[in-house]
């Protein structure tokens, strides 16, 4: 099973990225997953089930430790085409 996850973390800061934002790149970045887009305003990665899984553990506990107060996160199953299922 493929998984998408998209999130973002706040607080947000516009003239520089907080802590808990670089926090959240660093751990997507460095988890094996396929397709990482990470920008200012949301992230997405795309893998197997257990690597989206546990990035998303590991992401959580993280940046909450790096001081971000909310984390939206949507997690999709994909289709074989890459696509969320309905």
């Amino acid at each position: 099973m493929r998984l998408r996850v998209e999130f973002t973390t706040e607080p947000f800061d516009l003239d520089e990225a907080p802590r808990h934002a670089l926090v959240a790149r660093e751990v997507i970045e460095a988890a094996g997953l396929d397709a990482v887009d990470v920008g200012p305003f949301g992230n997405t990665a795309e893998g197997g089930a257990d690597t989206v899984l546990a990035a998303v553990d590991a992401l959580l506990r993280q940046v909450l430790e790096a001081g971000a107060t909310r984390v939206s996160l949507q997690l999709n199953v994909l289709d074989e085409a890459g696509e969320g299922g309905k």
